[in-house]
């Protein structure tokens, strides 16, 4: 005798299950699209206008350097180095390494200042005729106890100063040297991957 499914589920466990199932996975949906919401790339792509990220250009010296993101604003291109650590750290703008302290562990990290700096000559030489700035982005689980160093920003406050910027000039065009900059940035960072995937 062949088998047959039922027309209707009488059973109310074989239901309560199929709910109950059906109401997990619904969590579990939502639980990651908020946990992703708040992931630092996340929040920086839905702040910004406009967005490159993880390119490669060339760096004047006949090779290349990489750009973890390029921001652009209404009056600039941004480059923006993001630093996800967590725990209280410390550093300055004349130390070689910063450190981090956290409940589980200590370690250190280069002061990223030095990398920014080349990354944005890098950027300026690219497009000469616009401003070009750069920051060193920490995510919010970092605790700078004793100050931020220059050019050091946290990631909330990026977000609110992008939010607020495209808040304040919904309507209002960037000047066409700026939108022109952009899409050099762009092609180049296509041209750069492009040759290096070549190359490889």
């Amino acid at each position: 005798m062949p088998f047959e499914l039922p027309n209707q589920i009488d059973d109310p466990l074989i239901v309560g299950t199929i709910v109950g199932l059906a109401i997990a996975l619904l969590l579990l949906l939502f639980v990651l699209h908020r946990r992703r919401s708040r992931q630092p790339v996340t929040r920086l792509r839905a702040a910004a206008a406009d967005l490159l990220d993880h390119f490669l250009i060339p760096d004047g010296e006949d090779g290349e350097i990489h750009v973890d993101y390029a921001v652009l604003t209404q009056d600039a291109v941004l480059i923006v180095d993001l630093r996800e650590v967590s725990g209280h750290v410390f550093g300055s703008n004349a130390m070689q390494d910063w450190t981090v302290i956290s409940d589980r562990r200590r370690y250190t990290f280069s002061n990223p200042q030095p990398a920014l700096y080349d990354r944005v000559a890098a950027v300026s030489r690219l497009l000469p005729k616009v401003t070009v700035t750069g920051l060193v982005v920490f995510a919010p689980q970092a605790d700078f106890s004793k100050g931020l160093p220059d050019n050091v920003i946290m990631l909330d406050e990026l977000v609110d100063k992008l939010q607020a910027e495209r808040r304040d000039l919904v309507g209002v065009g960037r000047p066409a040297e700026l939108t022109e900059a952009w899409e050099t940035l762009r092609r180049a960072a296509v041209e750069a991957q492009v040759g290096h995937l070549i190359r490889s």
